[in-house]
């Protein structure tokens, strides 16, 4: 049987920090599918095309990853890849309290679907999409944030 996670997120933009769980998801799982959310609660830099295109793009090489876009419930889009792992990403503790309500809902949900907390390295601990964006919006640097092409994408958007 094929070991397959689920990591779903709005990933706009996407960070080493995201870049990190999935490399550190290949070690457990046969597969993992990146999928990208129409969070329509969000008013996102890119368009769900534009991130699933930067996340191939950042992904280029890695094997046994699937990049994806989905709607509605995540437990029905992971039953439908024929998974049953919910992969979410654990930054700070303040993180943990939404993941821990989001994985129980989901649990309700679907018993059959089951979570996991995943932390990045520590060098990317800090990250999250908002802050990446708040720094590029200010002219800062993305060197080591973001991949590089990534960065360009940002600061194309903007016209910075």
């Amino acid at each position: 049987m094929t070991k397959i996670g689920v990591y779903p997120g709005s990933f706009d933009p996407v960070t080493f920090g995201h870049l990190d769980i999935i490399k550190r998801a290949l070690k457990i799982f046969d597969k993992v599918i990146v999928a990208v959310a129409h969070n329509t609660d969000k008013s996102p830099l890119f368009d769900v095309t534009e991130r699933v295109k930067l996340l191939k793009r950042s992904l280029k090489g890695i094997k046994r990853v699937e990049i994806d876009d989905f709607d509605g419930l995540v437990v029905e889009y992971v039953k439908r890849k024929k998974a049953y792992v919910v992969i979410r990403g654990l930054r700070m503790i303040s993180d943990f309290e939404y993941e821990f309500q989001m994985a129980l809902t989901n649990r309700k949900l679907s018993s059959s679907i089951e979570t996991i907390f995943m932390m990045p390295s520590e060098s990317y601990s800090y990250l999250s999409s908002k802050l990446i964006k708040e720094a590029a919006s200010l002219g800062a640097s993305l060197k080591g944030f973001v991949p590089h092409l990534v960065e360009k994408a940002i600061k194309k958007k903007w016209d910075l």
